[in-house]
């Protein structure tokens, strides 16, 4: 059945868009969560008619399709139903940047840092920046709705997806929004896509907003003795009535996985880390960084530093930026959970990690968004491949996630749900809200090809 699948599909869409060599296949099994499904078939979409063929072919044919970008999701895009999966990464084009009307035109293949820099030599502004962002894709972001430290200030992608251009699962293109940055014509289908996990339909074409590029910026970079200290900061700085573009924080596990691993670079004495990045016009940002510099000394860190400018700003950010890698380099797996909670539970988030941490036995690290209560917990096991380890696992994310609940936050902010949490899909919604959930897949998606298996099944 897979020999002849291919050969079908390459007499729909030509030999160089298909391949189902063991290499490929095991290539596109899965994300970069800890699950992998072989599917039978890559197809390697060129143009968003090779979609629409493929999206008819399958919907008649009833086989499964799994949208994929560049593989660096977390919850598990994964082709659980085998079939095809669809890799959209020839789909890179940056067709256009309009500095008049401040849009970007890109397809989904298109790489995040490639559109920002791009953005940024027509001194225009891209703001989502999520970590992976010189390996992930804008078609991944949207179908995530992706964000990053910067959502503070400038929010997540999809404040500034304007246009969509969407293959159904039956082959049809749909083509909602376009280069207004006002729009309320009908309901808003764009808000629907973004965010929808390549479940509703597969995204060929993305109109960005983009903003003035601001001419100036500065860091600051504060070690204290303990996250209750760093994250009362994070308040106080809101108190004082200031806006910054990013506040992110860090523990003393991160901290000192990062002191193992870059022996090259000074990580600041103490047990937490907080950096506050400003941006906007040089005069504003001076007197900002100048007054957070004197709130932030009253409160003894052990060491401040502050940078300006691009260069000098990148350098205080290069240690946040290989928070992951040196938690890995620990060789520990890390399960990386992105929880919200309101900002007031900031603090007690971190000290529920150090009771979930003398409860399992596991060493739990920290880090990420303080200002907007985004905060990475990191689960650090051995042996994950053992099903009892899993299992102890999952009892500890169950606990993590009651929490979190039970705070008013919600189980993920940025990487979605798929099949990493589909266990707790249930307890994060109510039954009210998950079968709308099946009404809209089943209305747009009547035979369950897209990204089947995942959390609305």
């Amino acid at each position: 059945m897979p020999m002849e699948l291919a050969s079908k599909l390459r007499q729909l869409l030509g030999n160089d868009a298909v391949a189902d060599d063991a290499e490929t296949l095991g290539a596109h099994s899965g994300d970069k969560w800890f699950a992998a499904e072989t599917p039978e078939v890559v197809v390697f979409a060129k143009s968003t008619s090779d979609v629409s063929k493929l999206l008819k072919f399958a919907s008649q044919n009833k086989i499964p399709v799994t949208a994929r970008g560049a593989g660096y999701g977390y919850v598990g895009c994964v082709p659980v139903r085998k079939g095809i999966a669809l890799s959209l990464m020839r789909m890179n084009r940056i067709k256009e940047i309009h500095f008049p009307d401040a849009i970007a035109l890109v397809e989904p293949g298109v790489i995040t840092a490639d559109l920002k820099a791009a953005a940024r030599a027509s001194k225009l502004f891209y703001p989502p920046d999520p970590a992976s962002m010189k390996d992930c894709t804008i078609g991944g972001n949207v179908a995530t709705n992706a964000g990053g430290p910067r959502c503070l200030k400038y929010g997540v992608t999809r404040n500034y997806v304007i246009g969509l251009e969407v293959v159904l699962a039956n082959g049809e293109v749909l083509r909602t929004g376009g280069r207004v940055h006002k729009n309320k014509t009908g309901f808003d289908l764009i808000g629907l896509f973004v965010g929808s996990e390549g479940i509703l339909g597969v995204v060929t074409e993305i109109t960005l907003r983009l903003l003035p590029l601001p001419p100036a910026r500065a860091t600051l970079s504060a070690a204290f003795a303990t996250t209750g200290q760093a994250a009362e900061v994070v308040q106080e700085i809101f108190a004082a009535g200031f806006l910054p573009s990013s506040l992110e924080i860090a523990d003393h596990f991160t901290l000192e996985a990062a002191r193992r691993d870059l022996r090259k670079m000074i990580v600041p004495a103490g047990n937490a880390h907080l950096l506050v990045d400003l941006d906007g016009q040089e005069e504003s940002v001076h007197s900002e960084a100048a007054a957070i510099r004197e709130l932030l000394a009253t409160k003894k860190p052990n060491t401040l530093e502050m940078a300006t400018g691009e260069a000098d700003c990148e350098k205080l950010w290069a240690l946040r930026r290989e928070f992951s890698n040196s938690l890995r380099a620990t060789g520990l797996t890390k399960l990386n959970q992105d929880v919200v909670v309101p900002r007031s539970h900031l603090v007690d988030l971190m000290e529920f990690a150090e009771t979930l941490q003398a409860k399992y036995g596991f060493s739990i690290a920290c880090f990420g968004h303080a200002g907007d209560g985004n905060i990475h917990v990191n689960i650090m096991t051995k042996d994950y491949i053992d099903p009892e380890m899993r299992e102890k696992v999952d009892r500890t994310l169950d606990d993590l996630f009651a929490q979190v609940l039970a705070w008013g936050g919600v189980i993920t902010g940025e990487h979605g749900i798929g099949l990493a949490k589909k266990r707790w899909w249930p307890d994060a919604t109510s039954e009210v809200v998950r079968e709308l959930h099946r009404k809209l897949k089943q209305s747009l998606d009547p035979h369950n090809i897209l990204n089947p298996g995942k959390f609305v099944d």
